[in-house]
């Protein structure tokens, strides 16, 4: 039971700290004609990386990935041709992107946003291959600058009956916990549905991004 307790005072003590930290990241974006504002963060992988706007009440998500022609993570300034976020960085996408000759490489966004709590149904929206642009501004201060303007396919995500019966108390637990430190943190925990006991159902629609615009601190 004390280690318990010790380990929740740890958890708490660490979201705290994190909350502390602030940023000059900025994001805003007319989605479906309602400003999504928020401040950006970027995560690395490997070689592999993605900028992320999140926010709370409800869970929002925004990311963004641009990747150059060799599939590794690029914020050179140039344009970027937007492409299919399920399956970006295929041989046709980058062929495309190359032959056109006018753009450093290829981008995809995502976007998720929980619309039944606790994260129990998602809509869920996905860069297509439109022929649309987004521009990256690369300064000497550090910070990039991305504009866009792109239409998502939009899907719609509920969580299977299975999922929600056998992970009982502890996967609301877990949710309730991603959501803390989705809040307190600004990175996005566990809010993507797919492959994670969730069931994409037939209702599609779009989702329409205007006037998006991102400042942020490159790492």
């Amino acid at each position: 039971m004390k280690t318990a307790v010790i380990f929740f005072l740890s958890f708490i003590f660490s979201i705290g700290v994190f909350a502390q930290i602030t940023n000059e990241n900025s994001m805003s974006v007319m989605l479906d004609g309602k400003e999504f504002k928020t401040q950006p963060r970027q995560i690395k992988i490997g070689n592999y990386a993605y900028f992320t706007g999140n926010a709370t009440k409800p869970d929002k998500m925004l990311r963004i990935w641009l990747g150059d022609y060799y599939g590794r993570s690029a914020v050179e300034s140039g344009n970027y041709l937007i492409v299919n976020a399920d399956n970006p960085d295929t041989k046709e996408n980058i062929k495309k992107a190359q032959d056109l000759g006018k753009y450093k490489g290829i981008a995809a966004i995502k976007y998720v946003e929980e619309i039944k709590e606790p994260r129990m149904d998602y809509h869920v929206g996905e860069s297509q291959n439109n022929d649309e642009t987004l521009e990256v501004k690369a300064g000497a201060d550090g910070f990039i600058e991305i504009t866009f303007n792109a239409t998502l396919i939009g899907s719609y995500w509920k969580e299977k009956a299975s999922a929600t019966v056998l992970g009982g108390l502890g996967r609301i637990k877990d949710k309730i916990e991603s959501k803390v430190i989705t809040s307190a943190t600004g990175f996005d925990s566990d809010i993507d549905p797919e492959g994670n006991g969730y069931k994409k159902q037939d209702k599609k629609d779009t989702i329409v991004l205007k006037d998006g615009k991102m400042k942020l601190k490159k790492n």
